[in-house]
């Protein structure tokens, strides 16, 4: 069985095009801002701060560090992924292990992990981790989906005979829903707000192109044609193909002790 962690290598190990791809299809959110954007203004941009799966960067697209009184440190796993980091500018990039990172104990003042505690094969001692690594009174940001995110996808599987395209192969059990109990073992003051938007794309071609970037056995083309039928049903009946979007935001506060 494939775990989590082996599943991020083989997916991020040695490209960016696959999260590249995936990242796309959130062009055609219904809300005209974006989550990174969204998730920037609710950051406290100052002092040691430090993003831990980083990986494109896309945040740091929408926020310049230069522009905040922060000392930024990027980090991620995958070469691919720290080579293209390192374009942003006035940012530190190493790569490293999110279950053990490079730091002493209370050097960081923000942490930010963006939708990636469910590629671990621990996340419980990851955030261990980022708790060694913040300061009394640091803050935790992560972002995760719930388990209905991006649903509509999912049912392309059974509709072209694949149920092995699930959308969360390889992950562990922690999701928007779940994660408040493993964040609150760990951390205080811990709360959730939701991203609002759902996506609208008008026709086949970006959600072939998001399932492609999962890495499976590629469509045949008979089932690719099942595909575009399916979507474009939805299309002709509602205007677009909806797709639920369940984005969290998740914030806590290292506690004194």
């Amino acid at each position: 069985m494939t775990t989590p962690g082996a599943r991020a290598r083989e997916q991020y190990e040695t490209t960016t095009e696959n999260l590249t791809s995936r990242i796309a299809l959130y062009d055609y959110r219904t809300n005209p801002q974006d989550w990174y954007s969204w998730l920037a203004e609710r950051l406290p941009l100052r002092g040691d701060v430090l993003e831990v799966g980083a990986g494109t960067g896309a945040l740091w697209s929408r926020v310049d560090p230069r522009a905040h009184p922060m000392r930024l440190t990027l980090v991620d796993f995958s070469p691919a992924m720290c080579e293209r980091l390192r374009q942003v500018p006035g940012a530190t990039v190493l790569r490293g292990d999110a279950t053990r990172l490079p730091f002493p104990d209370a050097s960081a003042d923000l942490l930010l992990a963006n939708h990636m505690l469910y590629h671990l094969d621990d996340p419980e001692a990851a955030l261990r981790e980022f708790a060694r690594v913040l300061r009394p009174g640091g803050r935790l940001v992560t972002g995760l989906n719930d388990d209905d995110h991006l649903a509509e996808i999912g049912e392309l599987g059974p509709a072209v005979g694949r149920p092995d395209l699930s959308l969360r192969p390889g992950h562990n059990d922690i999701t928007a829903s779940t994660a408040t109990a493993y964040v609150g073992r760990l951390f205080t003051e811990v709360t959730t707000e939701r991203y609002p938007s759902e996506l609208a794309v008008l026709g086949p071609e970006p959600v072939l192109r998001y399932v492609a970037s999962q890495g499976r056995a590629p469509l045949t083309p008979a089932e690719e044609a099942v595909a575009r039928e399916f979507i474009n049903a939805r299309i002709a009946a509602d205007g677009s193909f909806r797709i639920r979007q369940h984005a969290v935001l998740i914030m806590a506060k290292k506690g004194a002790r």
